[in-house]
């Protein structure tokens, strides 16, 4: 997987924020975004989920659709909702044209991805933004449909210190012909002159077909988002307050060993206060995104509300300490279950032989 590997190096993060990059890297790549129709979706908490899920609903009206996610969790495959092979092949049609201009990792993966979809003749694309929305790689879509899950605080040194401030940043991929389909009503109003209307993965689905859908697909969970690896053992993306509690009212339980990275830029706080919900223990640890607090920086934060807090730099380490110590609920950061994901199928393998 060499073309992996090399978009694995890739600084996750641009020395300045902007399209000029993306435009150019797409222009020599014959301007692949045109070739579909597509569904935009924004916003802070449930984004993969309402991606993949719209994406099963066009697909069980029998269109051909690609769906983007990021970030992944199990392997880069799962941005592309494809197979390593396929995935590896995407970032090798890129890659020659994605050095010559310099591109970030983001911004390379998101034109493989656009690039794969024009070369399957996909009939829509449903994609994923990834920081924002005005400046992120993916506002290259002059998209039929936006879809705005919801809107809390993060990333507020680049994305605006308020919710009106981040819903502006979000919503400005919304061209003006979109069709514009909010969670949160609220912000109806930065939208104008834009057909807004309220609802979810489904309501996005038809305001993409111009009709109303019949039934619903199933559409398979996302590693690591709200996954039950065994009955002690729970892992969940959560990296928000809000997700946090979304998280919470479905555990069954109140006496888990919580194992928790939280990035810099999220509401650290908020997050570790609202986590004692689900248990007296906290062991925080640090992934391997350089927006991670260190561990013993968080294990500082947990004290102030949890009985007992340990700091173990290893995230292995941290949940091998967790299990011998109660259930565990790994949660705070995707980054941290893409950190555990490849060393538990290590230790699985081992045991097996």
């Amino acid at each position: 997987m060499i073309h992996t590997e090399w978009l694995a190096s890739l600084s996750p993060w641009p020395e300045e924020f902007g399209l000029s990059r993306m435009h150019e890297l797409l222009a020599r790549l014959d301007k692949p975004e045109r070739a579909f129709p597509a569904v935009h979706v924004v916003g802070t908490n449930g984004k993969s989920t309402a991606t993949r899920t719209i994406a099963a609903y066009l697909r069980a009206d029998g269109l051909r659709v690609g769906a983007y996610t990021s970030p992944h969790v199990s392997g880069w495959h799962e941005r592309l909702d494809t197979d390593a092979r396929a995935f590896e092949e995407a970032v090798a049609r890129v890659r020659p044209v994605a050095e010559e201009v310099g591109a970030t990792q983001f911004e390379t993966v998101t034109a493989a991805a656009l690039a794969q979809f024009a070369a399957d003749g996909v009939d829509a694309a449903v994609v994923e933004a990834g920081l924002g929305g005005r400046l992120d790689a993916t506002n290259v879509l002059d998209a039929r449909v936006v879809h705005l899950t919801n809107v809390a605080l993060e990333h507020t040194d680049v994305l605006g210190e308020t919710r009106e401030q981040i819903a502006r940043e979000k919503l400005a991929v919304a061209g003006r012909d979109a069709i514009v389909v909010l969670g949160e009503p609220e912000w109806s109003y930065i939208v104008p002159g834009n057909d807004v209307r309220p609802g979810g993965a489904r309501e996005t689905a038809e305001a993409f077909l111009g009709r109303r859908l019949d039934g619903g697909p199933s559409v398979a969970p996302l590693p690591g988002r709200l996954e039950q690896r065994s009955e002690t053992e729970l892992w969940d993306g959560a990296h928000t307050p809000e997700a946090v509690d979304w998280l919470l009212r479905h555990l069954e339980r109140d006496d888990w060993i919580v194992v928790a990275s939280v990035l810099r830029d999220k509401d650290v706080d908020g997050i570790v206060r609202r986590l004692t919900r689900a248990g007296s223990t906290f062991i925080a640890t640090r992934s391997s995104s350089v927006r991670a607090v260190p561990e013993r920086e968080l294990a500082a934060t947990a004290r102030r509300y949890f009985d007992h807090v340990e700091a173990v730099a290893d995230p292995t380490g941290a949940l091998l300490r967790a299990r011998r110590l109660g259930p565990v609920l790994v949660t705070g950061s995707l980054y941290l279950l893409a950190d555990l994901y490849p060393r538990e199928l290590e230790r699985v393998r081992a045991d097996l032989g």
